[in-house]
């Protein structure tokens, strides 16, 4: 009976070993940084989506109110930019952003607008963006607030 414990032990962690064959940059990107696209080759020409800033926090604000900033980016990589598609984890916060390509070194507006309608205290509200760089979605800017009582 040990010994087919043994056994089974030994062929489950061999299995489980066996599947772990995640690229590197898979690996890059679940430790919370972004995967590069495509092939080593290719990651020198690849669009790079780089934000000034990535948090912005609005203090208090009152309950119903509509508040909106702009997180300026650049695009840091060497080709085209183009935002496919950038959403939140919730209706109530809405980004905006442009449609046309950002060449590499231009810049561009994310805004981002937030309806605490039905909310209250600290609220943080993330954006995540898939660009044309086939790296999936990406983590992007925040906003932060506490919404207090009328």
């Amino acid at each position: 009976m040990r010994t087919l414990l043994f056994f089974l032990t030994c062929g489950t962690l061999l299995v489980a070993a066996c599947n772990n064959n995640q690229p590197a940059n898979d690996q890059t990107a679940a430790a919370g940084q972004p995967a590069a696209s495509g092939n080593t080759a290719e990651a020198g020409k690849a669009s790079d989506l780089t934000f000034e800033e990535k948090v912005h926090n609005f203090g208090d604000i009152v309950q119903g109110e509509k508040v909106e900033y702009s997180f300026k980016f650049t695009n840091s990589g060497k080709a085209p930019l183009v935002i496919e598609d950038a959403i939140s984890s919730c209706g109530c916060t809405v980004p905006e952003w442009p449609k046309q390509p950002i060449k590499p070194g231009e810049s561009g507006y994310m805004k981002v607008i937030f309806d605490s309608h039905g909310k209250s205290g600290y609220t943080e509200k993330e954006i995540s963006i898939r660009t044309n760089n086939g790296g999936g979605y990406q983590v992007g800017p925040k906003i932060q607030c506490n919404i207090v009582a009328k």
